[in-house]
């Protein structure tokens, strides 16, 4: 096979979108529905919390994108197109074929809040989704989570919220091109939306 065959066997789908948008279970779905498939997770990436600077909004900068070690994420995710099978392993990962699609096709998921807001991660994903959840709804969420650095009392309303729009902007500025999926739909109907879009893509890579 050419290199340009090799290629179209590897999808990347990159899950991204506000905070407590859904991503996560979607991304656990998927991970065990879609055949020879990894994740990456963008929380994973985080900078350590010491070098994690406060802001002039008085809030330490978790839902900045310089918090994130976007570097160490982009080269993970070049690592798994190096070698997919290797990766899997590496990982921990029993990767499960689908005898519908051909077997030498590999599909990563990469899932964060901040993945189109750096080009070398847009320019990797094949297929790139955004979930969003309106305000009320999204503080409402956040309110019931529980994180191993609580939130602080007036974080959503002075930095996540305010961060999350930042950076939608950008991305809308930028004219990243994204299927945006709504955050209020039931679970099952968003993962089917998904994937049956994305197993039908693989589908024709045959």
């Amino acid at each position: 096979t050419t290199s340009q065959d090799q290629a179209r066997m590897k999808y990347i789908i990159g899950i991204g979108g506000v905070t407590n948008g859904g991503k996560t279970t979607l991304t656990n779905r998927l991970l065990k529905s879609l055949p020879n498939c990894c994740v990456v997770h963008q929380d994973d990436f985080y900078k350590p919390q010491d070098q994690i600077p406060f802001g002039e909004d008085g809030f330490k900068q978790w839902d900045a994108i310089e918090s994130v070690d976007m570097e160490a994420m982009v080269n993970t995710v070049r690592a798994w197109i190096e070698n997919p099978t290797k990766f899997a392993r590496s990982h921990g990962v029993n990767i499960s074929p689908d005898l519908s699609v051909p077997e030498d096709v590999h599909v990563l998921v990469v899932e964060g809040f901040l993945l189109y807001n750096y080009k070398p991660m847009i320019d990797l994903c094949t297929q790139r989704y955004y979930l969003t959840v309106p305000y009320d709804e999204c503080k409402r969420r956040r309110s019931t989570r529980s994180y191993t650095v609580p939130d602080p009392p007036g974080l959503f309303d002075g930095h996540v919220w305010p961060m999350f729009l930042k950076y939608r902007k950008e991305m809308e500025d930028n004219e990243v091109d994204v299927v945006r999926l709504d955050g209020m739909k039931s679970k099952d109907e968003i993962f089917t939306e998904v994937f049956e879009e994305v197993h039908n893509q693989l589908l024709n890579c045959s």
